[in-house]
């Protein structure tokens, strides 16, 4: 049975009820879950899970089961298992969500800012890094700062809506990520907006508006190869 991703409508939720369909070694799989699972450079969350008797589970990490429709919950080797069919409370780590969900929103930024093919990236707990194929080294740091805090100072707020598999193959410019591509096969692909500014697939975690990231800094922009631009970038 597929995990209900709860993440997807609503990225704000913080606590959730849920109940147990298998505990074996490697974790948990739970009927529905908060927990955004690690994929496309998101990290997957933390928290804990409560059982009915009171007891806290810590939640270590999250991460897609084989079949990539579960989500495994790992916990620590020694903690007791709770059993199929126990039902349990989901409690997130939000400090540790919100502030990831602040860098992928200013990652997505960043790509408007700098309107190159993406060829990777990661999302930390206050900062995060793009690479772009950039045909030249012209790209002052100062200068996409700049561009950036407009951007977030605009507070445009940030929506997803769905399409099809057959509406993306229709419209390829949407996707900016050469290493990842948007999942197709579901027969569904969801799509962030971000008002005026940005539309692309994305399966992550975003705030509602720019002005929620905060002062966004590039620190760094690195040569990776002879078009593969690193730049790196932090929250205040």
């Amino acid at each position: 049975m597929p995990t209900e991703l709860l993440f997807r409508d609503d990225a704000y939720l913080r606590e959730a009820e849920a109940r147990i369909v298998a505990a074996d070694e490697t974790g948990l799989i739970l009927d529905r879950t908060l927990f955004y699972a690690q994929g496309g450079g998101q990290p997957g969350d933390r928290g804990r899970l409560v059982r009915e008797n009171g007891t806290a589970v810590p939640i270590l990490d999250t991460v897609y089961g084989p079949d990539k429709s579960t989500v495994l919950h790992r916990i620590a080797p020694d903690e007791p298992r709770p059993a199929p069919g126990e039902p349990v409370r989901l409690v997130l780590d939000w400090p540790l969500r919100h502030a990831r969900m602040r860098v992928h929103t200013a990652l997505h930024l960043l790509s408007v800012a700098l309107p190159y093919p993406v060829t990777g990236g990661a999302i930390g707990d206050g900062d995060g890094r793009l690479d772009f194929d950039i045909p030249d080294a012209g790209v002052d740091k100062d200068a996409v700062t700049a561009r950036l805090r407009e951007m977030i100072e605009r507070d445009a707020a940030i929506s997803e809506r769905w399409i099809s598999d057959e509406e993306l193959l229709a419209n390829p410019g949407l996707v900016k990520t050469m290493s990842v591509k948007p999942p197709i096969g579901s027969g569904r692909v969801r799509l962030v907006a971000i008002d005026g500014l940005d539309l692309q697939p994305c399966g992550g975690t975003h705030v509602r508006r720019t002005g929620e990231i905060g002062a966004a800094t590039v620190t760094a922009i690195e040569k990776k190869g002879k078009q593969n631009r690193r730049v790196r970038l932090t929250l205040a």
